[in-house]
This record gives C-alpha cells, structure tokens and sequence, in this order.
C-alpha cells in the first residue's frame, strides 16, 4: 500500500500530460473473530471463481484478486500492475536486494524493466510458468490460495493471473527490497519505477 501510495504522490506532482492511472488499494483489517476464515474453507471471489483456503496465512493475495477483479471492471487500459510483499519464497529465490516480476505480456515486462533500471531498483524477470499451474488447481473449488509443492513466487502469480482476462498485466513481488534490516525501516522500492513507468505513457 505504501508503494501504491506513494507513486500515488509522486505521479500527482509530475502530472504526466495524456495519462489516466489509476490506484487501488486493497486494504483490509486482518484480525481474528468468529467470522475469520479457516483451513478448508470455500470462498468466492468477486468474478466468481471458488477458492479453497489451504494456508489461512495466504490472504494477501485473497485481497489482491479481488482488486484485480474491479480493476479490470473500470474499463479498456493499456496495463494493470500490482505490487505486493506477497511471498516469502520470493526472498528465497532472489535475496533481499531483488524484486519479482511475472507477467503475461512480454512488452508490458520490458517497459517495467527498463523503468527499474533507469531509476536504479533491482527488478528481475521470473517465468510466469504454466508448468506449475496444476497447483493451484483444487478437486472442490476453482482455485487453491497457495501450491502444493515449491515455487512459491510462481504458483501465487499464477494464482493472481487467474484474475484478469484479457489485459496485459504485470505482478511484482517486492517481499525482499522493501525493508532494510540494516537501516531499520522502510526503503521505499517500486516508487520510482513505478512513476517512471507511468510517465512513459506520457504525450
């Protein structure tokens, strides 16, 4: 949310001229009750697709299909990105200096890369395998909110891509370079990528 904010901000004030963006923030309390969420429960999701919980602690990106959902829903755009520290497996595969990137568009990907590179944030291409796709599948529902075996970056951006039809979309997890443990605090990753991104829609 942070990073959504924030290039929120910074967009504002470079008011790139011909570009309509617009941001969402899927903000939601996570807090216990009788009507939290348990293991094996089956939840629909806005575009209708069931969900089955396995892991009840893989519910960011519960939140995140829905806002892919009503973002799609706003009307024809030339791109959807979402942003999140979703996964601890990304930080197993890339360390704590690179975010992920998975996408279904090749073009979208280079565009993002090359705003990540320009403004000096680490940001890496990983394979938006389908191979992985059977684990996510579930025997009583659409979906499973996390895979059966490892890859965990992976099945939860295939997981995510099963929320947008037909624009090209980005997913970047940025579990890793968003904290610095050394200087105790946020770093503010994907600020400047992202507002270099939207500009370069910019007439």
């Amino acid at each position: 949310a942070g990073a959504v904010l924030g290039t929120a901000r910074v967009v504002a004030g470079l008011a790139p001229k011909g570009v309509e963006v617009h941001f969402i923030v899927a903000a939601c309390e996570n807090m216990v009750s009788a009507e939290a969420m348990r293991p094996g429960d089956i939840l629909v999701a806005s575009n209708q697709k069931t969900i089955e919980v396995i892991n009840t602690d893989a519910e960011g990106r519960l939140t995140l299909a829905d806002a892919l959902v009503y973002a799609e829903a706003l009307g024809q755009m030339d791109a959807i990105v979402d942003i999140a520290t979703l996964t601890g497996a990304v930080i197993v595969a890339l360390g704590p200096e690179y975010a992920g990137l998975w996408t279904s568009d090749d073009d979208l990907g280079e565009s993002l890369l090359g705003a990540a590179a320009d403004t000096g944030e680490l940001l890496w291409k990983m394979p938006l395998a389908k191979e992985y796709a059977e684990q996510c599948k579930s025997t009583i529902a659409d979906l499973k909110n996390v895979g059966a075996g490892g890859g965990g970056s992976i099945t939860a951006a295939l997981f995510l891509k099963e929320f947008v039809k037909e624009t090209p979309w980005a997913h970047v997890d940025i579990a890793g370079p968003v904290w610095d443990d050394k200087k105790g605090g946020a770093t503010g990753y994907a600020v400047r990528t992202l507002s270099k991104f939207v500009s370069s829609y910019s007439s």
